[in-house]
């Protein structure tokens, strides 16, 4: 039986980590005190860079909700279990499909087939809306489930990655790798390039054969320094982002870094602290840090681009990329839009004022979800 242990950890922003022993953190108010506080709104007299849609309201949020973007559609989810595929063009439902319980992780979607994982630690496949199946999973899963080449993949706390058939839920496989001491409660990497499953085990990035779970490659994101488990904690946290060949990723609380997927080697790393995932587009890589403070690197070899402070301690969400801008949430429902070039705030679009979940991409639009289970679609001009 796992021992559970809780410490307070305040060098580390929001974590629980579970392994051979699970730990989850406590942190201090981030605004108890003058210098915790939020920085202010800066005034923006510029042209609108973006607008609002469409928009769609749903269930709150409280798990690390991943939207599935296949085909011409966003695919949701809800902590209560709901599940729903919009259109992208105007949020039009096109169908709704229920787990049955609260969730844990989720969602991945081919468009068909969507998967999610509920508090019972059930693995549940839905058709077009309607559960085809359910399966108990060994050990917890956060991480949203991948639904590709017809299977679903599944990858636990423990770091564990299990294949399904996506039709009858037969397990077809399943990869176990040496355990770490300590591994994250946060949601993972498990991802894609060409015919090659892309999953985070530890700081490595791995990429492992689809068809029967055979190791590929390794390559390191980060390189784990510390004087004990906890400050050697870099497990890599999603999403990561595909560039071409490359995967680029997050190391919690230690690097961003970049692998080149077609030859199984790291491209070159940054040591920043931070804990959410990472943007990319064809220019640059986009974190942010432990204080909201964002950084773009150069895709191509790692160089710092430029540097915003404006939104420091604003609890922001990762960022996405879009029409050469980035895109950012924060705690009060703002979503920000810089210029890619500079960092330079351009303009922003309000929501429902709860704190800013995910964003994701479909093409040319960008779906935010809120906490309070808001959904705005967003176009970047």
């Amino acid at each position: 039986m796992k021992r559970l242990v809780q410490i307070t950890l305040i060098s580390l922003a929001a974590a629980s980590l579970s392994g051979c022993s699970t730990i989850s953190s406590t942190w201090n108010s981030w605004f108890g005190s003058d210098k915790d506080k939020p920085a202010a709104l800066e005034t923006l007299s510029g042209p609108a860079t973006g607008r609002l849609l469409w928009s769609s309201r749903g269930n709150d949020i409280t798990f690390p909700l991943s939207i599935a973007t296949p085909g011409d559609r966003f695919v949701v989810a809800s902590t209560d279990g709901s599940v729903r595929a919009l259109a992208a063009a105007d949020g039009r439902e096109l169908w709704r499909g229920d787990a049955g319980a609260k969730l844990l992780a989720g969602v991945g979607s081919d468009g068909r087939f969507a998967a999610v994982v509920n508090r019972d630690n059930e693995l549940v496949v839905l058709d077009n809306g309607k559960v085809a199946w359910k399966k108990a999973l060994p050990t917890p899963v956060v991480a949203a489930p991948l639904v590709a080449g017809e299977r679903v993949f599944a990858l636990t706390l423990d770091r564990q990655v299990l294949a399904y058939d996506v039709l009858d839920g037969r397990k077809i496989w399943e990869l176990k790798r040496p355990g770490e001491p300590l591994t994250l409660a946060k949601a993972g990497v498990l991802t894609s390039y060409k015919d090659t499953l892309i999953v985070g085990q530890g700081a490595r990035l791995a990429g492992v054969d689809p068809v029967n779970g055979q190791l590929r490659w390794e390559a390191s994101v980060a390189t784990p320094r510390g004087t004990n488990e906890v400050e050697r904690l870099a497990d890599l946290v999603g999403p990561a982002v595909r560039q071409g060949d490359l995967i680029c990723a997050r190391a919690f609380q230690s690097s961003v870094g970049c692998v080149n997927a077609e030859r199984g080697s790291a491209l070159w790393n940054r040591i920043v602290g931070g804990t959410n995932g990472i943007g990319a587009d064809e220019q640059v890589v986009v974190a942010g840090d432990a204080s909201d403070r964002l950084s773009a690197w150069k895709l191509s070899n790692g160089d710092l681009a430029w540097s915003a402070d404006q939104f420091q301690r604003r609890k922001l969400s990762a960022p996405v990329l879009l029409n050469k801008q980035v895109l950012v949430g924060d705690f009060e429902g703002q979503v920000h839009l810089l210029d890619r070039e500079t960092g330079k705030t351009r303009s922003r679009i309000a929501t429902d004022g709860s704190p800013v979940a995910v964003i994701a991409l479909q093409g040319e639009t960008a779906l935010v979800a809120t906490k309070n289970g808001g959904l705005f679609a967003i176009k970047a001009e």
